[in-house]
């Protein structure tokens, strides 16, 4: 069993409150993309309410903005799920719900296995990655980092 596994945090700025009808779109389509996600090869957890979405967990003040946050096995599992399956159709349509962020709205990080990120943890990593760009602390597809070093079994010391 992997030491570590891969979180990851996006956030955006929806264009109107969710329950306007210029977000139907996209709220038409939480509910079968989350359902790919739970279900595609290397998810462990994602971020959700009682709703089973994130749309209500606040990330700030503001209330049009979202987050979202998930765990994955590895950096593979991951890309495969965000650009090789039904995914990058919703990704690919952003531009519609979300307005276009002028910082980096999305980070990689570690975490050691069974650990689940809190949003506070997700935003210190992201303001890290939006400062420092890639560094082993928050990192994106691009130029990502291996997980640390996992220590020598007690017996090896």
């Amino acid at each position: 069993m992997a030491a570590y596994h891969l979180a990851q945090i996006n956030v955006g700025r929806f264009v109107a409150p969710i329950g306007n009808p210029r977000m139907r779109g996209f709220v038409s389509q939480l509910d079968p993309i989350n359902a790919l996600a739970d279900r595609s090869p290397g998810f462990i957890w994602r971020l959700q309410s009682e709703i089973g979405n994130a749309t209500n967990i606040p990330y700030g003040d503001d209330p049009l903005m979202a987050v979202n946050m998930s765990v994955w096995e590895s950096i593979e599992a991951l890309k495969n799920f965000v650009y090789a399956s039904e995914h990058i159709v919703l990704f690919r349509d952003r531009a519609k719900w979300f307005e276009k962020m002028a910082t980096p709205h999305y980070c990689l990080w570690w975490v050691q296995a069974e650990h689940i990120p809190t949003v506070a943890e997700g935003r210190e990593r992201l303001e890290h990655y939006q400062e420092h760009g890639s560094t082993p602390y928050a990192f994106w597809f691009q130029k990502w980092f291996p997980p640390p070093a996992e220590e020598l079994e007690p017996a090896l010391r």
